[in-house]
């Protein structure tokens, strides 16, 4: 059978409304996209987005955590599976995506660059009576991960049983809260390694609220794909 077309795939996107879905080269470059991806950049055009990076479309930490993700697929050849993550829209609105990624391989075996997903899960909002109450759940998660977070305060605090919370949040995130919340620390984790490579592992693990260093390096390692020392040594190294 012959191969398919980027464009094909393309235009089956475009007629998604909650889906964004990009192709970017090796360098974080876009080169394909559908509409949605379009109103998410707050721009007209795809040619206002193909050829331009993450950093040149959104806000700064935004950006960053892209690129992150993007060069964990690329370096690692290992997709991104479901990652939940909260988005700034044009506008400065507020939404909650989950985004996939998945390495692209040339001929020679070789990853050439990645292509992925992001559904806009705002949308589910008139599907879901307590999204706005789950939102605000999940925002207290990413803002406080460094504390020792009590999901039945939060729960009470939202006039909503705690399995109420629970079984709503895997509804409308795909994520329990405690997936979410280790999730928040370990991206937090791996940006910190990143950010001060030097640092001790314990000092980086209770920064980002553990309290069990082995838990951290066990989680941290299934994250992305290395033990926190050898990522660190990595990028050690890569800062020559």
């Amino acid at each position: 059978m012959e191969a398919i077309g980027i464009e094909a795939v393309e235009a089956v996107f475009d007629a998604l409304d909650d889906i964004a879905f990009f192709v970017k080269d090796r360098e974080g470059r876009y080169l394909s996209i559908n509409r949605t991806m379009v109103r998410r950049c707050g721009v007209r055009h795809k040619r206002d987005v193909l050829g331009k990076t993450a950093l040149e479309l959104f806000p700064r930490a935004l950006a960053e955590t892209y690129l992150a993700q993007d060069r964990k697929v690329i370096d690692q050849g290992a997709p991104i599976d479901k990652q939940l993550e909260l988005h700034i829209y044009p506008g400065r609105s507020r939404g909650w995506c989950i985004t996939k990624k998945m390495p692209l391989f040339g001929k020679d075996g070789a990853v050439v660059g990645l292509i992925g997903t992001s559904q806009d899960l705002g949308l589910l909002d008139e599907l879901h009576p307590a999204y706005r109450q789950i939102a605000r759940i999940a925002q207290h998660i990413s803002e406080n991960y460094q504390q020792n977070v009590s999901l039945k305060a939060l729960a009470e605090e939202a006039g909503l049983s705690l399995s109420r919370v629970e079984r709503l949040f895997q509804k409308v995130f795909q994520h329990s809260p405690r997936q979410f919340l280790v999730q928040c620390r370990l991206a937090a984790a791996r940006t910190l390694i990143e950010q001060k490579p030097q640092a001790r592992i314990a000092e980086i693990a209770y920064e980002c609220g553990y309290t069990d260093h082995s838990a951290f390096s066990r989680q941290f390692k299934s994250y992305v794909g290395m033990s926190p020392t050898d990522y660190g040594l990595h990028m050690r190294k890569a800062a020559g």
